[in-house]
């Protein structure tokens, strides 16, 4: 894997330590996350943030463990790190770090104070709620260790405050239970009970949420670090709290080697892809229903397009085609009129994406292609049929094929269902009614592949050959448009009219276009004059934006509140997933490609440590933005580079 290692310029600067971010997650949906300094800059920032009945559905825990190193001076030096609402950085432990790395997945941390050195790793135990929190003495000594446990037990997405009832904290031996949601296990506990008023979260300050909470200290662990190899250590648990996890030195050391066997398994060709292969493994997760995908830590939970789109990169390309069959099957039950549910984040399963399905298809294509898998086309090919002939019919959102072409049409009022969904105030940002390119191209790629699987089974395919035929030509003949590129939408409704009233044809810069040249099945064979063109106004180092410079509503930043950070959702802003079909299309094109590559391997080491965000800004230099870690940004470098 790629070497990431910082030194004191970085870890010791907040205007570089603390906005590289790490992760560890526990294989459930739950995490440990934070910033090199050590400072929080989020709320979502903790060291046990569990997952409930849904990967969504989060809950801060413990929030973070302040070392304090008693010298044999009788000097007392803290090493954490709080921004408080008055602005003050106290203490500010970050000045004091030597080094951060990342080894094999696991974070590590080492403070000097003189001649005495202090080690931290942390690691979480997969499949289980529960993070392990380890400090060594490397040098010096002897010390003594305080570790200041700071708690609360709210959901991820909010805050808790001081003018509500403090949390309930049992003493149990070793340590305590917050809450009777989650223990704490340590040497010699001291319970404490105190408020920490107004700690200050500057990422939230800066997207426009609440940006202060208030934290209870619950009490301290402490232990002697009497010579280099010594440890003082703690366990954070949620679930069975009366069964206590293996010994923290144990966690961390299983969690460092199974990272490395999913390395292995997915045989990368180099440290790049063995990264990629590491990151791609925080997004499959295990739940009461079998495997599924969060699409972005920290505030995802499980959308369908998003696993769709990562599946062949997260799945297929890491050795884990079997997880893979299982949330193919456990996806297609959830096929309602012809339509995958979008997700049940909001609090209710949603069915309202037109490409999410089309996705689906593609998923199960590639599967198949990959594996071989005859046995799963056959199962699923029943389900897969319900898909074609409910768009045939007709079905939610005004979905359907246009009887006088073959193509696919959607939309309804203040409906956004292409992945570019984004609103405010319950109006779409980049309306996209109509016949969206992306969308046909997938209709198209689908009808193709499910006739190849219908064959495999043995079945009769003429109809859906027929279909297929029929929309590719009328992709041929409607798309191109006089620009030089292809339409975005066509038979989209005029801005002046209602929908269903008079049509335009949408000639914008986007990249939804690259779909049609890049898909197995795409209805067009790649034009590298028209691709050069879509390079000079949507490439950038991270990948491609969503809306060529110069044009209507381009946005060059993505930054505000949200109703400023949605506006720019897609109205510029940088989606470096979409580097997976530019690359696939020059590729088929016959463009050279591995220059394209370079920025966002440099990424890997400059936002979210060892994976890639799930948005960059329009504008040089391009400064990552949205989720630090996205899986489809991940899956689809990983998927192209192998």
């Amino acid at each position: 894997m790629i070497d990431i290692r910082f030194g004191p310029q970085v870890c010791g600067q907040l205007s570089s330590g603390a906005t590289r971010e790490w992760l560890v997650t526990d294989g459930l949906g739950g995490y440990a996350m934070g910033t090199v300094s050590g400072l929080r800059t989020r709320r979502y920032h903790g060291l046990l943030v569990v997952a409930g009945e849904t990967p969504a559905s989060r809950r801060v825990g413990l929030v973070s463990l302040d070392p304090a190193v008693l010298l044999p001076s009788g000097a007392r030096v803290r090493l954490g790190a709080h921004e408080w609402a008055s602005g003050v950085v106290d203490p500010p432990g970050f000045e004091l770090l030597e080094q951060f790395t990342l080894v094999d997945g696991v974070p590590r941390w080492r403070w000097r104070i003189g001649d005495v050195v202090i080690e931290r790793e942390l690691a979480m135990r997969h499949g289980h709620r529960c993070v392990a929190v380890v400090h060594r003495l490397v040098t010096g000594g002897p010390v003594r260790l305080e570790l200041a446990a700071a708690c609360t037990w709210r959901d991820a997405h909010g805050e808790r405050r001081a003018d509500g009832p403090a949390p309930r904290v049992e003493p149990v031996a070793g340590g305590a239970v917050v809450e009777g949601a989650f223990r704490l296990a340590g040497p010699d506990w001291t319970p404490a009970g105190q408020w920490w008023l107004g700690v200050h979260h500057r990422e939230e300050a800066a997207r426009g949420l609440p940006p202060s909470e208030d934290l209870w200290y619950a009490g301290r662990f402490a232990g002697a670090l009497e010579r280099p190899g010594d440890t003082v250590s703690v366990l954070a648990w949620a679930g069975d709290l009366a069964e206590e996890p293996p010994p923290a030195t144990e966690v961390v050391a299983a969690a460092r080697a199974r990272n490395r066997r999913v390395v292995a398994a997915a045989a990368p060709a180099d440290e790049v892809t063995a990264t990629l292969a590491l990151a791609a493994d925080a997004f499959v997760v295990s739940t009461g229903r079998g495997p599924d995908v969060v699409a972005g830590y920290p505030w995802f939970g499980a959308w369908s397009r998003d696993t769709m789109i990562s599946y062949e990169g997260l799945f297929l390309a890491t050795g884990r085609a079997d997880e893979g069959r299982e949330l193919l099957r456990s996806y297609a039950a959830t096929l309602s009129e012809g339509m995958l549910a979008n997700t049940a984040d909001t609090g209710r399963v949603e069915y309202n994406t037109v490409d999410g399905t089309l996705w689906f298809l593609h998923a199960v294509r590639r599967h198949v292609a990959v594996t071989g898998d005859t046995d799963l086309a056959a199962e699923l090919l029943p389900a897969l049929r319900t898909v074609v002939d409910a768009h045939l019919a007709g079905t939610r959102y005004g979905i359907a094929v246009d009887r006088a072409d073959g193509l696919l049409t959607s939309g309804a009022p203040g409906a956004a269902l292409t992945w570019m969904d984004a609103r405010v105030h319950g109006v779409p940002v980049t309306p996209r009614a109509g016949k969206p390119v992306e969308v046909n191209a997938l209709w198209i790629n689908g009808l193709a592949g499910l006739a190849e699987l219908s064959e495999l089974a043995g079945r009769d395919a003429t109809e859906l050959r027929r279909l297929h035929e029929r929309a590719t030509a009328a992709f041929r003949d409607r798309f191109p448009a006089p620009t030089g590129w292809l339409y975005d939408v066509v038979d989209a409704p005029a801005p002046a009219y209602p929908l269903g009233a008079e049509r335009h044809d949408d000639d914008l810069l986007r990249p939804n276009q690259l779909l049609a040249w890049s898909l197995p099945y795409a209805p067009l064979e790649p034009d590298a004059a028209a691709l050069r063109r879509v390079a000079a106004g949507l490439l950038t180092p991270l990948g491609p934006r969503s809306l060529a410079p110069g044009s209507p509503g381009f946005v060059g930043r993505h930054r505000g509140g949200p109703a400023e950070r949605d506006g720019a959702y897609h109205q510029g802003t940088v989606w470096p997933w979409l580097l997976g079909p530019y690359v696939d299309a020059c590729r088929r094109a016959g463009l050279p490609v591995d220059d394209l590559f370079v920025g966002v391997e440099a990424h890997l080491a400059e936002y979210g440590l060892g994976s890639v965000s799930e948005t960059a800004d329009a504008d040089a230099p391009h400064r990552a933005t949205g989720c630090p870690f996205q899986a489809w940004s991940v899956a689809e470098l990983l998927r192209v580079r192998r």
